[in-house]
């Protein structure tokens, strides 16, 4: 399974917006060319926060925060690893599904993700879908009910492992 043949259009707005604003801190602007990051960077926290419309079909109530959870992201939900540092994250409740989505590093294989990614979530009602990677990426896919859904991928390099998770819930379950 892949993480956007899983999702809703909300779902793929929200992680399409997560990625540009990730890459938008990762990347020099250009001269002249104001980033995401750059227009919205608090110069208290250091973190960039902005609205994402990055698609026609992404909703006026996504946030999304680099470098930090954004406010009222579902830590319930989706609890940062202990040890994680966040990348960036988004949340939009007043989407039907519910998305929200996370970017985060750890020092420590993908393994140790999943499994406690596996155990939280299953806490929660969710089932894991079978299936432990696509290609050389490990993806565990879980679902609960009919519609609900969650996708996470983790890749190391160097002893780090980079994962995301994102999830389109009930907006009720978005705690």
């Amino acid at each position: 399974m892949t993480v956007i043949g899983n999702l809703k259009p909300a779902g793929s707005a929200a992680l399409v917006a997560v990625a540009a604003l990730a890459l938008a801190a990762c990347s020099p602007a250009a001269p002249g060319v104001t980033t995401p990051s750059s227009a919205t960077s608090s110069q208290s926290t250091g973190h960039a926060t902005a609205t994402a419309s990055a698609s026609p079909s992404a909703s006026p109530g996504t946030s999304a925060t680099v470098g930090a959870l954004v406010a009222g992201f579902p830590q319930q939900l989706l609890p940062l690893m202990p040890g994680a540092t966040v990348v960036s994250s988004s949340f939009d409740k007043s989407a039907t599904p519910a998305t929200a989505a996370l970017v985060a590093s750890i020092t420590g294989q993908p393994g140790a993700v999943v499994e406690f990614y596996t155990k939280a979530l299953e806490a929660q009602g969710f089932k894991a879908v079978p299936g432990e990677s696509v290609g050389a990426v490990a993806s565990k896919d879980f679902v609960r009910g009919d519609n609900e859904t969650v996708n996470l991928a983790v890749v190391e390099a160097a002893g780090v492992s980079t994962f995301t998770i994102g999830a389109n819930v009930a907006a009720e379950s978005a705690k």
